[in-house]
């Protein structure tokens, strides 16, 4: 099942949608998908879905969509590809810290800056450098304390492209005082447009909380970045573990993977993707089965 939240042209309300080949039926639910899973529950969701009928109606006749959880309790983005920790450690002059394969380690970002497809973004004042990042992102879809292994993958209700905007600048100067990344991170995180399910990605299936999935990412419609999801060094089943240590996890919880290796300007290099992020720029992120998140930079 894939569920979007859209507004459709001549409607003044977003509506939560189920996307099928046709097009998307709208659902009598919430207009979001933290508050639909606070309703009926996950599976309960799901049934909603499946009994939804009438006539699906064409994409085209979408008029803005919304990031499918504008509204989650919290958003924690971790630091799971190995690739992309190490590659921007070496940038640094450092070498891996063998505490990271120990535990998989994450932020707090700001749960209100979320941002749908095709929504722009815009530039960060004081920013020269800004960035994307391709990454997973998983929406929980109960309440989770102290999970692991089987009972946190029966916690991720679905996952999607998350585009964790960065103002490089900004990060690296907080977190020389030992904190952060915050700024560098409030201003938006780009998500969507589609939270896909783990029925629809059973075949593709590698691990627990990991699957083959091809991620690339595109600047000006030029391809920058390609990796697989199936690099994740800390699956998601390790990241809920480590999130949902003696706190609880609630429906509608955004979790990001961090970037895959190669997936952002900082570590491929602003000489090797025509520069920092500007206004009129147009960012595309690709996740096999989960779609195409689009970001344009104002």
């Amino acid at each position: 099942m894939r569920f979007c939240l859209v507004q459709f042209k001549g409607e003044a309300e977003p509506k939560l949608a189920k996307a099928t080949d046709e097009g998307l039926v709208p659902l009598d639910a919430p207009p979001s998908l933290r508050q639909a899973l606070d309703r009926f529950g996950d599976a309960g969701l799901i049934k909603l879905a499946e009994a939804a009928g009438g006539e699906a109606r064409p994409l085209d006749s979408v008029e803005r969509w919304l990031p499918p959880v504008p509204d989650p309790r919290a958003f924690r983005d971790f630091y799971a590809f190995e690739q992309h920790v190490k590659t921007c450690r070496q940038k640094r002059g450092q070498e891996m810290l063998p505490t990271w394969y120990e535990i998989a380690v994450f932020y707090f970002s700001n749960p209100c800056s979320m941002r749908g497809h095709n929504e722009p973004v815009k530039k960060p004042a004081a920013t020269k450098e800004m960035d994307l990042e391709l990454e997973v992102g998983c929406v929980i879809g109960r309440d989770a304390t102290n999970v692991s292994g089987e009972s946190a993958e029966d916690a991720i209700f679905g996952y999607m492209v998350l585009n964790d905007l960065s103002a490089r600048d900004l990060q690296r100067q907080e977190m020389q005082c030992m904190l952060g990344p915050a700024k560098g991170k409030d201003f938006a995180t780009s998500i969507g447009p589609y939270v896909v399910t783990k029925d629809e990605l059973a075949d593709v299936k590698v691990g627990p909380g990991k699957y083959d999935l091809t991620m690339v990412a595109r600047k000006n419609g030029k391809e920058i970045s390609r990796g697989n999801m199936n690099g994740l060094t800390h699956d998601f089943t390790q990241m809920l573990a480590r999130a949902s240590a003696d706190v609880t996890l609630y429906p509608g919880d955004v979790i990001g993977s961090g970037t895959v290796g190669t997936g952002c300007i900082l570590e491929l290099g602003p000489e090797n993707t025509d520069g920092w992020l500007e206004p009129g720029d147009t960012i595309e992120l690709e996740i096999d089965r989960l779609g195409i998140l689009t970001t344009p930079i104002q």
